[in-house]
């Protein structure tokens, strides 16, 4: 069992942020939600406050009761019946956003699309249609190996319309990836693209999936979507490989919804988890629907005439709640893009934020740090004057990163929203509201109403000021309820640290003396030097307020003495020179920051550090290089290369 992180009075140093940043009063103004009471009336009463949300959506039935809490298990809504396409389609081509821009959508080589409401709708219905023709009933699971294209939202909607279980596979995933998902929810049907685009080059879908799916014996059916001009080489299976352009052109527009229970299964989602078998999160309609259109919604603000783009790949939970489901159900105009931020040049989000006058943009850390590496000079070529609130999320920020954004993407007069949340909790769970909270850089600040969050020791007491265990202590709507086939892991892996049904996030974090979350990473992530513990978050954060730095990963490795020792790995800005009198800076900076205890031992220059597609740091397999191991699977990565280039530079630093 990991242990509680530390919050030392060096680290405490570190993380007083006293940079507030309260929202405008123009921008309170205006704001969706600007009285500070919705946390007093929403505590008071969560049931009540979720019911709200609930009454804004459609449904065929109402429920009879909003809660039933056995521990672990939640049902919301009981007895409600709805359908999500019914809500995030349907419902806004009835009415005045028929015409409306739903999706815009904009490939790496430049194509684009755009479909309104009616559009969505009607393409909806279609492939819905198509899966029902072959054979796909409630139930059923589909898996979805897709670029980022319209497609993807399509099919999903259409899985959902017809009560079938879909299942994402980041489109960056490997056979055995995609293989071991699908054959642990035992998916019939595979969507697939002949291919997709990465940084100029053809990542070619159908041939991994033609990997994956020789060894996957519930699959009936492939369905191809024909993704480019190119000429991308594909082997169609007779009798099993079947177009989608070709099965579309068949189908009726008319596909009438399935009336699913609140707690009828929506989705799986795996967790990419650094070790062990992947675990297939369940979500259901009811709850998940209503506490992403409510994050959504209030958090962002939402406006009838906002342009709203998330960065992320729908292949993870970011995508799924807040590019389609989340803001789809609210009616908004939602951005994608299928490539890289950085091709064919280095502005490239901030052309299409200039192009498509991008209104809310909400990204992860790691692409804020790549921007700060890269410099000032590219978004001042850009006008992002149409910017009114930015986003963060997928890991803590380090509190350099979000003033840099905070300044140079909007110009200081962008509220910035940091959330909190998992795969687990299907949407956010610690975030700012805009209009309402006086924001601090690194800290995801406050719970959203109606969510219950605690830190916790070891034995599960409540720490009201310093560090511990982030713990959410009541249920909420959009909560996880289960891991598909696997009830003992469930319970294991989330609600057996303390009783009483309080789920243990995996994550450390500490609140200071005005009740703000700072989180520190996960409590996995902590490194015990001659008896301190410290969490590598926090060395991380001290490395980044160097000017030369852009970014740091941290990991500890064997010492004979210490027990452990630091190793940290950092990319440096556009022209800094890499010296070893650079590194004994760094060393210093970091004992300055914290202390002593803290400076780290081994400080390695690194071009770049290993990313998943998806840009999260893989900590494990640096922790690999600094101990000497075996590198372990590097499938999910980016650039598998850069593993074996920093083993070759960590083995020279070593001798």
């Amino acid at each position: 069992m990991s242990e509680t992180p530390p919050v030392s009075p060096e680290i405490d140093a570190l993380l007083q942020e006293h940079r507030v940043f309260p929202p405008s009063e123009a921008f309170r103004a205006q704001a969706a939600v600007n009285d500070p009471e919705v946390y007093a009336r929403a505590a008071a009463d969560p049931e009540a406050f979720w019911e709200g949300f609930a009454r804004e959506l459609e449904w065929m039935r109402p429920w009879t009761r909003v809660l039933e809490w056995t521990p672990p298990d939640a049902k919301w809504f009981t007895g409600g019946t709805l359908n999500a396409s019914v809500n995030c389609v349907d419902r806004h081509a009835r009415s005045a956003r028929r015409n409306k821009a739903a999706l815009i959508w904009e490939g790496e080589p430049g194509d684009r699309r755009t479909l309104t409401y009616f559009d969505l709708f009607r393409q909806v219905s279609q492939f819905a249609n198509v899966l029902k023709s072959l054979g796909v009933t409630k139930g059923d699971r589909v898996a979805l190996y897709l670029p980022l294209i319209p497609e993807l939202a399509i099919a999903m909607l259409a899985c959902a319309r017809i009560g079938a279980v879909h299942s994402v596979v980041f489109g960056g995933f490997s056979a055995e990836s995609l293989r071991d998902r699908i054959n642990d929810s035992q998916c019939r049907l595979l969507v697939t693209a002949d291919g997709g685009f990465r940084r100029g080059h053809v990542v070619a879908l159908k041939q991994v999936a033609d990997e994956a799916v020789a060894d996957t014996p519930s699959i009936e059916t492939v369905i191809v979507v024909q993704r480019g001009q190119q000429d991308i080489p594909v082997v169609m299976k007779d009798g099993r490989d079947r177009w989608y352009h070709d099965l579309m052109r068949e189908a009726s527009h008319d596909c009438p919804p399935e009336e699913m229970d609140a707690e009828d299964m929506l989705y799986i989602l795996y967790t990419s988890g650094t070790t062990g078998k992947p675990k297939g999160i369940v979500h259901t309609t009811g709850g998940y629907l209503v506490g992403t259109y409510a994050t959504a919604k209030w958090v962002f603000d939402l406006k009838e005439d906002d342009v709203y783009w998330c960065t992320a790949d729908i292949g993870w939970v970011t995508g799924h709640s807040y590019v389609v489901y989340g803001p789809l159900a609210n009616g908004a105009t939602v951005v994608m893009y299928e490539g890289a931020p950085d091709w064919p040049e280095k502005d490239r989000f901030w052309e299409i934020v200039e192009r498509h006058g991008v209104t809310i943009f909400y990204t992860a850390p790691t692409a804020i740090r790549a921007f700060m590496r890269w410099g000032t000079d590219w978004p001042r070529r850009r006008d992002l004057s149409s910017l009114r609130l930015l986003g963060s999320v997928g890991e803590p920020i380090n509190p350099e990163a979000w003033i840099w954004y905070h300044l140079h993407i909007g110009a200081e007069r962008c509220p910035i929203v940091d959330t909190w949340w998992q795969t687990e909790t299907g949407g956010m769970m610690i975030t700012p509201l805009p209009g309402l909270t006086a924001t601090k850089p690194g800290s995801a600040t406050h719970t959203f109403p109606g969510i219950s969050a605690e830190i916790l020791n070891d034995a599960g007491e409540p720490v009201p000021v310093g560090g511990g265990l982030l713990a959410l202590t009541k249920p909420w709507p959009a909560m996880l309820r289960g891991i598909y086939g696997d009830r003992d892991r469930f319970i294991k892996q989330y609600f057996s640290r303390w009783p009483g049904g309080i789920y243990f996030t995996g994550d450390g974090a500490k609140r200071d003396e005005e009740g703000y979350f700072w989180l520190l990473g996960r409590v996995d992530d902590v490194i015990n030097v001659a008896g301190h513990r410290l969490g590598t978050m926090e060395v991380e954060s001290a490395l980044v307020d160097h000017p030369h730095v852009a970014e740091a990963a941290v990991v500890g490795r064997s010492h004979e003495i210490k027990g452990q020792a630091i190793a940290a790995f950092v990319t440096v800005k556009e022209g800094v020179a890499i010296s070893e009198a650079l590194g004994e800076e760094l060393k210093k900076h970091v004992a300055h920051k914290i202390g002593a205890i803290a400076r780290p031992d081994d400080i390695i220059f690194a071009a770049d550090l290993p990313k998943t597609r998806s840009g999260k740091i893989m900590r494990r397999l640096l922790r690999d290089i600094a101990e000497g191991k075996a590198i372990g699977d590097t499938t999910t990565l980016a650039d598998p290369a850069v593993v074996a280039r920093l083993k070759e530079q960590y083995l020279a630093i070593e001798g």
